[in-house]
């Protein structure tokens, strides 16, 4: 396989329950070697999705192929070549690291040196190692997220899944996860990840933008922000974000000033015009005005929250 072979191609799926549509006629391919990223909030539809794409649940219509092979006809088949981790880690608590590889390794049909042999290098992988005899239990969330990964990836498949693999995880070891994504791309494995993350998925090749059970973007990254954006990122440091986000939005909506989005980022409010420079001195003037000053005010370059946001309006 070389890196334009498509390993996974999904056309019109579409899952119903009853009368409500959870995936809704969506079509994506993923290529060899890249990370592709699966995002949107959480009940947006990407488990069902990725449970579909693993055979897991069946399709009320569409079709999905992974390494060349139909998922609904031959899952069987596809299964050995592919890992899965879940959002809740299928580990067992009661197992030590160790006994864990060994079991999941096993159920891979692995056994004697070559057992031994995937096992040291997945502890090698994930940094375990020191930690082979330490019961799962006893693991911090990010070991657990690591010792997960091990056991996905044992049977050295060419495909891996990854349901949401860093929620509730610290963002130093969601940061060192990423780490080890890389590494097992530079090995040449193909990652599917679903996140609600919009900084994690700023890390992937290519992304799938789903909500409410349909696409609303597909491309990299980049590609995604240009073309979903209405126009430049003003962000502004005030004394106080929560009034001056609601000025901006009342200026907006008078037709002061033409502004496409106003948003409240944590402590900072971004804004969004199609001509930022005819409109970034009307902005200061009318916070001065209503007594709040401006402490930092910048263009930058829009993030994927903003350009999740501009597809909302």
């Amino acid at each position: 396989m070389n890196s334009n072979t498509t390993v996974i191609l999904v056309e019109d799926l579409t899952k119903r329950f009853g009368e409500f549509t959870a995936v809704n006629q969506i079509n994506f391919q993923v290529k060899r070697g890249e990370i592709f990223g699966f995002l949107g909030p959480n009940g947006s539809g990407k488990t069902t999705t990725i449970r579909m794409m693993l055979g897991l649940m069946q399709p009320t219509l569409g079709s999905i192929q992974v390494l060349n092979m139909d998922v609904s006809r031959r899952g069987k088949e596809i299964r050995p070549q592919v890992g899965y981790m879940s959002q809740r880690f299928s580990l067992y608590n009661d197992l030590t690291v160790q006994q864990n590889l060994q079991f999941y390794g096993k159920a891979y049909g692995l056994n004697g040196g070559t057992l031994k042999e995937r096992m040291a290098s997945a502890l090698k992988m994930a940094g375990l190692e020191g930690r082979e005899h330490t019961l799962t239990r006893e693991l911090s969330g990010g070991w657990r997220q690591r010792l997960a990964l091990s056991v996905a990836i044992i049977h050295r498949p060419v495909l891996i899944f990854l349901d949401e693999p860093t929620a509730g995880v610290d963002p130093v070891s969601r940061r060192t996860f990423w780490d080890l994504l890389y590494r097992l791309v530079a090995d040449g494995i193909t990652v599917f990840v679903t996140t609600h993350y919009m900084d994690e998925a700023e890390h992937c090749h290519r992304l799938a933008l789903i909500q409410r059970g349909s696409l609303i973007a597909t491309g990299s990254p980049t590609e995604i922000k240009q073309e979903m954006m209405r126009g430049e990122v003003l962000e502004i440091a005030t004394t106080n974000a929560i009034e001056t986000m609601r000025l901006l939005r009342e200026a907006s909506e008078t037709n002061r000033l033409p502004l496409a989005e106003v948003e409240l980022y944590g402590s900072l409010v971004h804004v969004v015009a199609p001509e930022m420079a005819s409109v970034q001195h009307g902005i200061a003037e009318l916070l001065r005005e209503a007594g709040i000053e401006p402490q930092a005010m910048a263009v930058i370059e829009p993030s994927l929250e903003d350009a999740f946001i501009a597809s909302m309006h």
